[in-house]
């Protein structure tokens, strides 16, 4: 097995249950983490994009995202399953996007990102939706508020999560087109196997700010 992909693993076996940890516990612990993150993000993007005429457009773009992910957890609903969902369908659709890319292969999805792939991209989708489908219908007793998740995978869930998986796999390809401008293959080294904390959230940066919107709009 590839090393990388071992360190991958292992990155997201410790990443995955501490972001779960600081999201269920809410007030000081989340607010500490993703202010952690912010500074951050900022600073991988500082040093990716430093001298560059878009810079202060993504600083704006950053803080607006952040500001929306502040908000999904403490002000809407006030609750962590919305923020959960969002956060669920951003790691399915990045999981299903890397397993069928690698397994199924085909042809490249744009030039900005090699490694991505219609099968990666439909992967993705496919991945997203059959967790979607679970979360509103066999996993509510994980969750208190029997009211979401006794739902069912309904039209308009569904074209929720095309359009989370799809501001998600947007956000990738985004990111790795920057990182293309200042020809660099990762934004950082703090995570092994995933390079930077940009790297790791460039989906959820995206998928944030539209569900905010989404939710303002139609909710």
């Amino acid at each position: 097995m590839n090393q990388e992909f071992i360190k991958r693993i292992i990155s997201s076996i410790i990443l995955i249950p501490t972001a779960l940890f600081f999201v269920i516990k809410g007030s000081f612990f989340f607010n500490f983490f993703i202010l952690i993150c912010f500074v951050i993000t900022s600073y991988e993007w500082f040093m990716m994009s430093r001298k560059k005429p878009y810079i202060l457009l993504g600083f704006i773009f950053i803080i607006f995202s952040f500001y929306t992910v502040f908000y999904l957890r403490n002000e809407f609903y006030g609750d962590y399953i919305y923020f959960l969902m969002i956060l669920s369908i951003c790691i399915f659709t990045d999981i299903g996007g890397y397993v069928f890319g690698k397994i199924f292969k085909g042809p490249k999805l744009t030039k900005v990102s090699p490694n991505k792939t219609y099968s990666g991209m439909f992967g993705g989708y496919f991945l997203s939706i059959i967790f979607m489908s679970l979360f509103f219908t066999d996993l509510g007793f994980l969750f208190d508020d029997i009211e979401v998740t006794e739902q069912k995978l309904t039209l308009n869930n569904f074209i929720l999560t095309i359009a989370i998986s799809t501001a998600s796999q947007f956000g990738d390809i985004i990111v790795s087109y920057f990182k293309r401008l200042s020809k660099i293959k990762d934004t950082g080294k703090i995570i092994p196997g995933h390079g930077g904390l940009l790297d790791r959230i460039d989906g959820m940066i995206f998928a944030y700010p539209t569900s905010y919107l989404i939710f303002k709009i139609f909710y």
